[in-house]
């Protein structure tokens, strides 16, 4: 259970390289509702690689997104993720020298690929051990990442107050609506546009995280270039029922899958490498878990009952509005988002 206190509201802001994700929520006694939510697909030229380029663009569309809502809402928690962040459980031996932050730093040193001055880092104690050592959980961001994304943001007339990673914020989202047995182990995969996060769970723990360099993109270029599409006909052809019936589309789409089933296994090896036990259950979100076979594929690969994640289990969408018809449309695309939302529930 998270540690629920008196909410400061904050948006949770999940930019994509295809879409922009925006969730609020309330709280009434016992009951979260949510009160925005919404999905913008942008342009493949706003966000490349993981890098904000026109600021300008993604501001604009994310006001538009919150124009009209009754409740103003000023502070954001949005997510990083990609190659200039990185995530990683650590040992602290025990030593009274230096304060734990000293020693934190001393030791993210030798093991992140960056420089500290280069660095935001944080770190989360996972346990003290009876020799005095911890084990810690260590999260480095290059500044011009965090900076470019509190850029933009800012240009939205939004003031961030939390910078989360990716895979943390869907697992925020997983343990607040399905309260998992804490034995169990379970995967949790973000499927997104150009990347896909895995994280292994247990008990409130993340035992394992890595991004995979493969995403729902890889589908729409190819239908692009093989069917001779626009990138929004690519698009819409991947999740289309009856365009996906189609030869071929379903050869495409089918040739697609197997090529990202050869990465996910390369990370599914490595984690087996280091000690990983067989997983219990794997839960799926993001954009790429509308292609057809996505989820079945992963249940096969990974010889555990797969289904997609759901945001809203727990949460109430008000019949009729706005945000009940995002969810019902959306649904897994937007984990991200109301685990960083859920973070307004916490004490800042």
């Amino acid at each position: 259970m998270l540690p629920w206190t008196k909410p400061k509201t904050l948006l949770g802001v999940d930019v994509g390289s295809s879409a922009v994700k925006l969730v609020s929520l309330q709280r009434r006694r016992d009951e979260f509702i949510a009160d925005l939510a919404a999905v913008e697909a942008i342009p493949p030229d706003i966000v490349v690689d993981g890098q904000i380029v026109d600021a300008v663009s993604l501001a604009a569309t994310m006001k538009a997104m919150v124009h009209g809502q009754k409740r103003k809402v000023r502070h954001a928690a949005t997510s990083v993720s990609g190659h200039a962040v990185m995530a990683k459980q650590i040992t602290i031996e025990s030593g009274l020298e230096e304060n734990l932050d000293e020693r934190v730093r001393r030791e993210a040193a030798q093991q992140i690929p960056f420089e500290l001055n280069e660095v935001n880092l944080d770190y989360q104690v996972l346990s003290l051990q009876e020799d005095g050592s911890m084990e810690v959980l260590l999260v480095a961001a290059k500044k011009e990442k965090v900076s470019n994304f509190t850029s933009a943001l800012s240009l939205a007339g939004l003031s961030v107050q939390i910078i989360d990673h990716d895979p943390f914020a869907v697992q925020n989202c997983f343990e607040f609506n399905y309260q998992p047995d804490p034995q169990e182990i379970i995967a949790l995969l973000n499927v997104g546009a150009t990347a896909t996060n895995m994280n292994v769970i247990q008990g409130g723990r993340s035992r394992f995280t890595r991004d995979i360099g493969v995403g729902g993109m890889q589908s729409t270029e190819a239908l692009q270039k093989r069917l001779n599409l626009s990138f929004e006909a690519a698009e819409s052809a991947k999740t289309d029922p009856e365009a996906t019936q189609s030869e071929p589309v379903q050869g495409i789409l089918e040739g697609v899958l197997q090529a990202m089933r050869m990465e996910i296994r390369k990370t599914f090896d490595f984690y087996r490498a280091a000690g990983g036990q067989q997983l219990d259950h794997l839960y799926v979100c993001g954009g790429a878990t509308q292609m057809p076979g996505m989820v079945g594929m992963l249940q096969q690969e990974f010889g555990a009952p797969a289904e997609p994640l759901d945001p809203f289990r727990r949460i109430t969408c008000p019949e009729g509005s706005p945000a009940s018809a995002a969810a019902h449309q959306y649904g897994p695309q937007l984990a991200v988002a109301v685990g960083l939302a859920l973070r307004s529930f916490e004490d800042l």
